[in-house]
């Protein structure tokens, strides 16, 4: 198992102090933007290749741009975590405007019996001083708020990227499959002609025909699934992409090569991945509204101030000769049936339970890693093994042909032979799509996501 010291003492480091926050009320953690700037961006160089800075950067291919371009621009999903960013930061300027004073003015008309119509209008200004930053507490819960919207609105960037690259990646597969199998009908077909001709010649009998039909049949209907899977997975990156149909939507035939497997890398600390940047943030916010809950408890001051006037006329009644009023008010709550003593303690539960996300979001990246990492060397393995089994199984089929053609075998033993040469083809092609799958899953694993 791959394990990487400097991140993981890091981690550790992290969830100790988290766990240190945890059991004191106020929730004090590290300086966020300290913790989440201790990183090295992942960059793996290729045999002189340019540096993988980017999820974008583990494929190349011709034609996958575009399609990634207009998903960002119309995909649904993507687009309402957009808004979601948007109101975060409508709801901060609500949140801040109580740091500030108001003014309220009113002008109204009256008429009665006795005394006609009169005209009132006033002018008030009141500000409450934010003495225990209890207000200013509740701006910065907003700021953390944010700053996750961010990165919740990052990681769906990156998620919704990484499906436009798989499902692209699932077209080419399922495309160099249905050549396979397209080749492998070509031979079969040729097959069924030769035991007839060698029947024409006396050279066989037809109770071999039956097997190769079987196979042949057998083929064809492997095709028709193909192209249907290759139909759907058009529609896919259609709907990925939020339109209807893709203009010049072409597919390439030849899937990317696969980078050279990680054996090493430079540090990585995942703070670079938006969910635990978010879930950290979360905890930043609610340790605040904890403060805020706690304020609430303790006296206010407000001041206020007022101009009124009361005149037979609207044009008298405009303030010109005003009565004014200057007030200073302190209150404090004394009981409100435990009303404020449960919403700190909600405050903290909530602070708890952000932390217990934090801690389970963490654990799932570090074993997303670890699996993806581990598959990773798998898959090379197995790569290469298959390699050399297809090579020996075409040297096989060589042989048999010849001794095929030359009466030495009967057409039972060339069609196994055969099937095993194109089943290992068809199994070699699957095996270089999950690599470059799980390429791109371990580059989510590792925080690499996309540019913004």
């Amino acid at each position: 198992m791959y394990t990487n010291k400097p991140a993981t003492l890091l981690l550790l480091a992290v969830t100790c102090g988290l766990v240190a926050c945890s059991s004191q009320p106020n929730y004090k953690a590290k300086d966020t933007e300290q913790l989440l700037n201790q990183h090295e961006q992942w960059q793996y160089r290729q045999q002189g290749a340019e540096h993988v800075s980017y999820l974008t950067d583990l494929v190349k291919i011709d034609g996958l741009e575009p399609i990634i371009a207009q998903a960002l621009a119309n995909n649904p999903s993507y687009n309402q975590m957009h808004v979601a960013l948007k109101l975060a930061y409508a709801q901060r300027q609500v949140t801040a405007a109580s740091q500030w004073f108001s003014v309220d003015a009113d002008f109204n008309a009256q008429r009665s019996k006795d005394e006609g119509t009169q005209y009132s209008s006033s002018l008030g200004v009141s500000w409450e001083a934010d003495v225990w930053q209890k207000n200013a507490d509740s701006v910065s819960a907003q700021d953390m708020t944010i700053v996750s919207s961010q990165a919740d609105y990052q990681g769906a960037r990156d998620t919704l990227v990484a499906s436009v690259m798989r499902t692209y990646l699932n077209i080419i597969l399922r495309q160099n499959l249905l050549n396979i199998e397209q080749q492998r009908l070509v031979v079969l077909q040729n097959n069924e002609q030769s035991i007839i001709e060698r029947y024409q010649f006396g050279l066989g009998d037809l109770e071999a025909l039956d097997t190769a039909r079987t196979s042949t049949a057998s083929t064809r209907a492997t095709i028709a699934d193909y192209a249907e899977q290759i139909a759907q997975s058009k529609r896919a990156i259609e709907v990925l992409a939020g339109v209807d149909t893709l203009d010049d939507f072409s597919v390439s035939l030849t899937m990317p090569e696969v980078l050279q497997p990680l054996a090493n890398f430079p540090e990585q600390d995942l703070s670079r991945r938006p969910d635990l940047q978010s879930a950290f943030y979360q905890i930043e916010a609610k340790r605040y509204l904890v403060d805020v809950s706690y304020k609430a408890l303790l006296p206010s001051i407000t001041l206020s101030a007022s101009l009124s006037d009361l005149a037979k006329t609207p044009s008298q009644a405009l303030l010109t000769s005003p009565v004014w009023s200057l007030l200073g008010n302190l209150s404090a709550p004394l009981f409100q049936g435990g009303a404020l003593r449960a919403q700190v303690d909600i405050a903290k539960l909530n602070a708890e339970q952000a932390f217990w996300n934090y801690q389970d979001i963490l654990l799932t990246a570090v074993n997303e890693v670890e699996d993806t990492l581990g598959q990773e060397q798998s898959l090379n393995t197995q790569q290469e093994q298959l390699k050399l089994a297809l090579q020996s199984a075409q040297r096989s089929f060589s042989n048999y042909q010849s001794k095929y053609q030359q009466g030495l075998v009967d057409i039972l033993d060339l069609l196994t032979v055969q099937q095993t040469v194109y089943d290992l083809q068809v199994q070699l092609a699957q095996l270089h799509y999950t690599l470059q799958t799980n390429r791109i899953d371990l580059g989510l694993a590792l925080g690499l996501g996309v540019s913004s």
